[in-house]
């Protein structure tokens, strides 16, 4: 579904498993920033019948740019993953795109173990409705906690890097919208946007040199065991 101020917004169905199953369409999605939605964007987004929507940011963020509007029905949740801010547009341009954020990714993923499991049982408890899960652009934080459900329910590494990269399509618009707050400045950082398929690479590659798979990570950090993934897998698998 297409969006006015949306830019990264998207359904996490049709992503084939290992086991020949596939994602549910129109069931999970991941987005921006929804504290951007109002007029016919919020009328396109009520039409898609969700009622929780996760929402990854600082307090801080949601306090200076807002939050979801409130809606007959809706359940909101407010789970910061990442406890270690820092600031993409300022970072020098010889800072490399891939390395970097793969191990700002990292750091997430082992600072932010309650809130991604949060996550995880908030996703699993909602058993009919649509659900979404949203940062400030839809690329890191969320990038992460998709990757970590896909792979939870058996999609390939190959497809979890295509999802990610997916973002790249939105990059000229997320930048965009950064030059609209701060006029007359571009960001200084050459990679502050981007989405290569790269930093979910070495991300994965590095989740699995420490703990063999994301499951392995998922159940050595995140106390995720058989039970809790069959049950994303029922719900969110067909």
């Amino acid at each position: 579904m297409a969006f006015e101020r949306l830019h990264n917004f998207r359904d996490l169905g049709g992503y084939r498993t290992h086991d020949d199953r596939t994602t549910r369409p129109g069931l999970l999605y991941r987005s921006d920033s929804l504290g951007k939605l109002s007029g016919a964007d919020l009328d396109r987004f009520l039409a898609l019948g969700i009622r929780t929507v996760i929402d990854l940011r600082y307090p801080w963020e949601i306090e200076a740019k807002g939050r979801v509007p409130e809606y007959e029905g809706l359940t909101y949740h407010n789970l910061s993953i990442e406890h270690r801010p820092y600031d993409q547009e300022a970072l020098g341009p010889e800072v490399p795109v891939g390395r970097y954020l793969a191990d700002r990714f990292d750091e997430v993923a082992h600072d932010g173990i309650k809130e991604l499991r949060q996550t995880l049982e908030v996703i699993a408890a909602d058993t009919e409705a649509p659900l979404v899960f949203h940062c400030a652009s839809g690329k890191d934080r969320t990038g992460l906690v998709a990757a970590l459900i896909l792979g939870l329910v058996g999609v390939s590494e190959d497809d979890i890097i295509a999802d990610f990269a997916l973002t790249g399509l939105a990059t000229d618009r997320l930048i965009a919208d950064w030059k609209a707050d701060h006029p007359g400045r571009s960001p200084r950082w050459p990679g502050y946007g981007q989405a290569p398929a790269e930093i979910m690479r070495l991300f994965l590659d590095g989740i699995n040199e420490q703990y063999g798979s994301l499951r392995g990570y998922a159940e050595a950090r995140l106390d995720v065991d058989d039970d809790l993934v069959g049950v994303l897998r029922t719900r969110l698998l067909v």
